[in-house]
């Protein structure tokens, strides 16, 4: 991934933090522009190779977070911002983003969980509904009700998550 690539998408991703903070929810008109400046952005700068890297990119970031999202971890609007993020900076590099931002979203639903003095009762319901998924093999198991979900802006794991791959290569 190239410099230029980096800074690009950063800006992106600022404005989809913003949004996530403010509403809990990242908007197409942010999704969307990413990837498709990104695809084009590749395409002028790398040519046939460089499309090709981007729509792999996309492609891993979209059906990674995709799996997140049918297991109830993050919302429909992250799933296209990493199909975006791989678009600029292609497979390797979002791969490690998903999983610097999975490792920070738990240090945050830790501290969360911490600091509201629920960590026995997320642990109890953590523990029944990973047997109960084990044990019958339904994905939905997996997914909390609405009172019960731990819930927070998954932006604020993934732009220390995209920074640190950056930082890592």
């Amino acid at each position: 991934m190239t410099v230029w690539a980096f800074w690009s998408c950063l800006l992106f991703l600022a404005a989809a933090l913003l949004m996530d903070i403010r509403f809990m929810r990242i908007p197409n008109w942010i999704t969307l522009p990413l990837l498709i400046v990104g695809l084009i952005a590749q395409g002028v700068m790398n040519g046939r190779h460089g499309i090709l890297t981007a729509i792999c990119g996309a492609g891993a970031g979209f059906l990674l977070l995709l799996i997140l999202h049918v297991l109830g971890a993050v919302g429909a609007g992250d799933v296209k911002l990493f199909a975006g993020i791989g678009a600029w900076t292609g497979i390797l590099f979002t791969l490690q983003v998903t999983v610097y931002s999975v490792l920070f979203g738990a240090v945050i639903g830790w501290i969360i969980v911490l600091a509201k003095h629920e960590t026995g009762s997320r642990v109890r319901g953590i523990i029944s509904r990973s047997a109960g998924f084990l044990m019958l093999r339904d994905p939905r198991i997996l997914k909390t009700g609405s009172k019960e979900a731990l819930k927070f802006p998954f932006m604020l794991a993934v732009m220390p998550g995209f920074i640190c791959a950056y930082l890592y290569l």
